[in-house]
């Protein structure tokens, strides 16, 4: 059965659509972004001509003609019963435009440290005692916290292992602080651009966000920042302090200090992301830790990146009261972390002064392998120099990412559009680049790139059929 997206949904996932002209055209490129980034699932209906012109406030012949030219790169297909339904990958009649068999860099996931397929080897050696146990755990096995709370201490963050919640991955980490400390018509401060699933969770409970603007290369706005704690008195302001995502940027003490105290005088929860706070690669001084000093700071960690994101170990490291209110609230979305993974992070995180050098020179190659191609075949783009993490931020100079992913896209390159880390739409002139796959894959990727690059700025037409396209404009 094809599960169905109301009116409402797509004008609120489609956001400020309305970049371009013809109007048909806008529209139909922000559904295929929509389902080049997997925001609409295949096998969707999306809603009828009618409804969805009343909810967007034009014609319905608009969206008539914005359904056509998104059939006739097969991104839908009209089915009896269903209307306009969106295509399962790899299954549209223009094949190019949901072919994966190219380079995907939607993900900013690095491969799997080397050394794990060993670790798991010998977690499963001493398989006999962790299946006389229940086999999941809502707390977290206390070995592992006690290890996580090690780390944090090392840090300047004294901690005991009462402080730590083990989770399946910093994802499921934020969807529980979300749910639990938020309510509807809550404020949240965020940092645009920022990480989106971060944004759809704050979203999905009815949390409004409100958007901080941080830059490769000015940081954030100290200014807008402190007006909007002011104003808005958040609950939560989430924070990536370390290579944050996508720009790559880290704060300085000053940035730090502005946004502590802000958050103090408002009395807002500083829930501060740390998912790529391990990645340095070039060995700076790593800075006092945002909120160190509050007890009332929440802190979100994980192995996804710096370990491997098929190992699901996330955390949350919080106050004694915050941690309580956590643990009542978790039965409902989860029973707890799978003994089988605690007990291989237990391992890892042992090891992580051992794995993280490793991973700061894979990262290394990556980075200097992008920026050097994107230096060289795109030498008007703004390329910053990011000192950890895991992409790129590049200034494209034109409002033209949503035109570029989408020609990317039909050439075997895969990306997301900057609007997609915005809070409040815009980004059009930037491009989030992982480079988290090997050296010659991104340079094969910039290539790809400086072809569709190319032809956006000539104002090339799509590959749609010329009569499609005059009846699509009738």
């Amino acid at each position: 059965m094809d599960s169905r997206l109301s009116a409402r949904a797509l004008v609120e996932l489609l956001g400020l659509w309305r970049t371009s002209e013809p109007a048909f055209d806008a529209l139909a490129d922000g559904i295929r972004l929509l389902c080049l980034d997997n925001r609409i699932a295949p096998e969707t209906a999306l809603p009828a001509e009618r409804e969805l012109a009343t909810a967007l406030g034009v014609s319905r012949t608009t969206v008539a003609a914005a359904y056509r030219a998104l059939r006739a790169t097969g991104h839908i297909v009209s089915r009896q019963g269903s209307g306009s339904v969106t295509r399962p990958l790899g299954r549209t009649t223009s094949a190019r435009w949901f072919d994966r068999e190219g380079i995907d860099l939607q993900q900013a996931s690095p491969p799997a440290w080397p050394g794990l397929p060993g670790v798991i080897a010998e977690t499963v050696a001493s398989a006999t005692a962790l299946v006389s146990r229940a086999g999941y755990d809502i707390l977290g096995h206390a070995e592992l916290r006690a290890a996580i709370a090690d780390r944090y201490a090392l840090l300047g963050i004294p901690t005991s292992p009462a402080q730590i919640m083990v989770t399946t991955g910093a994802q499921q980490a934020l969807n529980l602080i979300a749910s639990t400390l938020l309510r509807r018509a809550d404020r949240v401060l965020i940092e645009t651009p920022s990480y989106p699933h971060a944004m759809e969770t704050f979203r999905r409970v009815g949390a409004r966000l409100v958007g901080v603007p941080v830059e490769t290369a000015h940081g954030w706005d100290l200014d807008r920042a402190a007006q909007a704690f002011a104003r808005t008195r958040p609950v939560l302001a989430y924070l990536m302090p370390e290579f944050q995502n996508p720009t790559g940027r880290s704060m300085t003490l000053d940035e730090r200090a502005v946004f502590e105290r802000a958050a103090h005088d408002a009395g807002s929860f500083l829930l501060v992301d740390e998912t790529t706070a391990d990645l340095d690669i070039d060995g700076l001084p790593r800075a006092r830790p945002l909120g160190a000093a509050d007890t009332g700071t929440i802190r979100v960690g994980s192995l996804g990146k710096s370990v491997w994101g098929g190992l699901r170990i996330g955390w949350i490291r919080a106050a004694d009261d915050v941690i309580r209110r956590l643990r009542a609230a978790r039965p409902t979305h989860d029973l707890g972390t799978p003994d089988l993974e605690q007990a291989v992070a237990t391992r890892i995180v042992h090891r992580l002064d051992e794995i993280l050098p490793q991973r700061a020179a894979l990262l290394g190659a990556g980075r200097d392998a992008l920026t050097g191609a994107l230096r060289r075949e795109l030498p008007e783009w703004s390329v910053p120099q990011v000192h950890g993490g895991v992409a790129i931020w590049a200034g494209l100079g034109a409002p033209l990412s949503s035109a570029l992913v989408i020609d990317a896209a039909e050439h075997g390159l895969h990306l997301s559009a900057g609007p997609r880390f915005a809070v409040e739409g815009g980004q059009e002139r930037h491009l989030r680049i992982p480079f988290t796959t090997e050296p010659r894959e991104l340079e094969r990727a910039v290539e790809i790139l400086a072809g569709s690059w190319q032809r956006v700025t000539a104002g090339t037409p799509r590959t749609i059929a010329s009569s499609t396209l005059a009846e699509a404009v009738v």
